[in-house]
């Protein structure tokens, strides 16, 4: 069986945004693992227009080419990682916008989130957790939270993350426990598909 592949979502669109450079970071961090592949994955190439469909997609799949491109995308993945900022305590409209078009294809993956700002973005994180359900999604407890000195060290004076290794650790245990249950839904997704085709006359 091939390895489970994780996409890593830039949740932001904005000139000049810090989420580049933690993915540019958490891209770092994981390419000596084995047990997963990841794939980073930019809205920037995905400029959905506001969501305005007549029907919504748990019915109906959008029309547009780009929202059929970026179901298509998120599909192909068996997990997912957020790198995400926090605008006004919430979840960036970009990437809210970009969830609504989809549906089903987040279900029964897991889904985890590094965050920075001035509280390492844990009002969206938290917003995002409760979005994720809706989708079936299962949202993981362990998160990375880059904020207070650490936000403003990377974010206003430019540090780079060399000079924050405290903040690893999380991201490793974050990358535990995403492996753990990536796999678990990917096997148990892959029995109940046996099983459906089994039972098909």
């Amino acid at each position: 069986m091939s390895k489970p592949k994780i996409g890593i979502i830039l949740s932001t669109t904005r000139p000049g945004r810090f989420s580049e450079k933690a993915a540019a970071w958490l891209l770092e961090l994981v390419a000596g693992r084995k047990d997963l592949e990841f794939e980073l994955v930019d809205l920037r190439d995905y400029p959905l227009p506001l969501f305005d469909e007549p029907i919504a997609p748990s019915w109906a799949p959008s029309k547009k080419e780009v929202a059929q491109r970026w179901t298509r995308k998120i599909e192909a993945f068996d997990g997912y990682i957020f790198v995400t900022a926090e605008y006004n305590h919430g979840v960036p409209a970009v990437l809210k916008n970009a969830i609504d078009y989809v549906a089903q294809v987040f279900a029964r993956k897991p889904a985890a989130y590094v965050g920075y700002g001035g509280v390492g973005a844990a009002r969206a994180i938290e917003q995002l957790r409760l979005i994720n359900i809706e989708q079936q999604v299962a949202p993981l407890r362990t998160a990375v939270h880059i904020g207070g000195g650490d936000a403003i060290d990377l974010l206003v004076h430019g540090k780079p993350f060399a000079d924050k290794p405290h903040l690893v650790p999380s991201v490793h245990a974050m990358l535990e426990e995403l492996s753990w249950w990536t796999h678990a839904l990917k096997n148990a997704r892959s029995e109940r598909l046996n099983e459906q085709e089994s039972a098909t006359p």
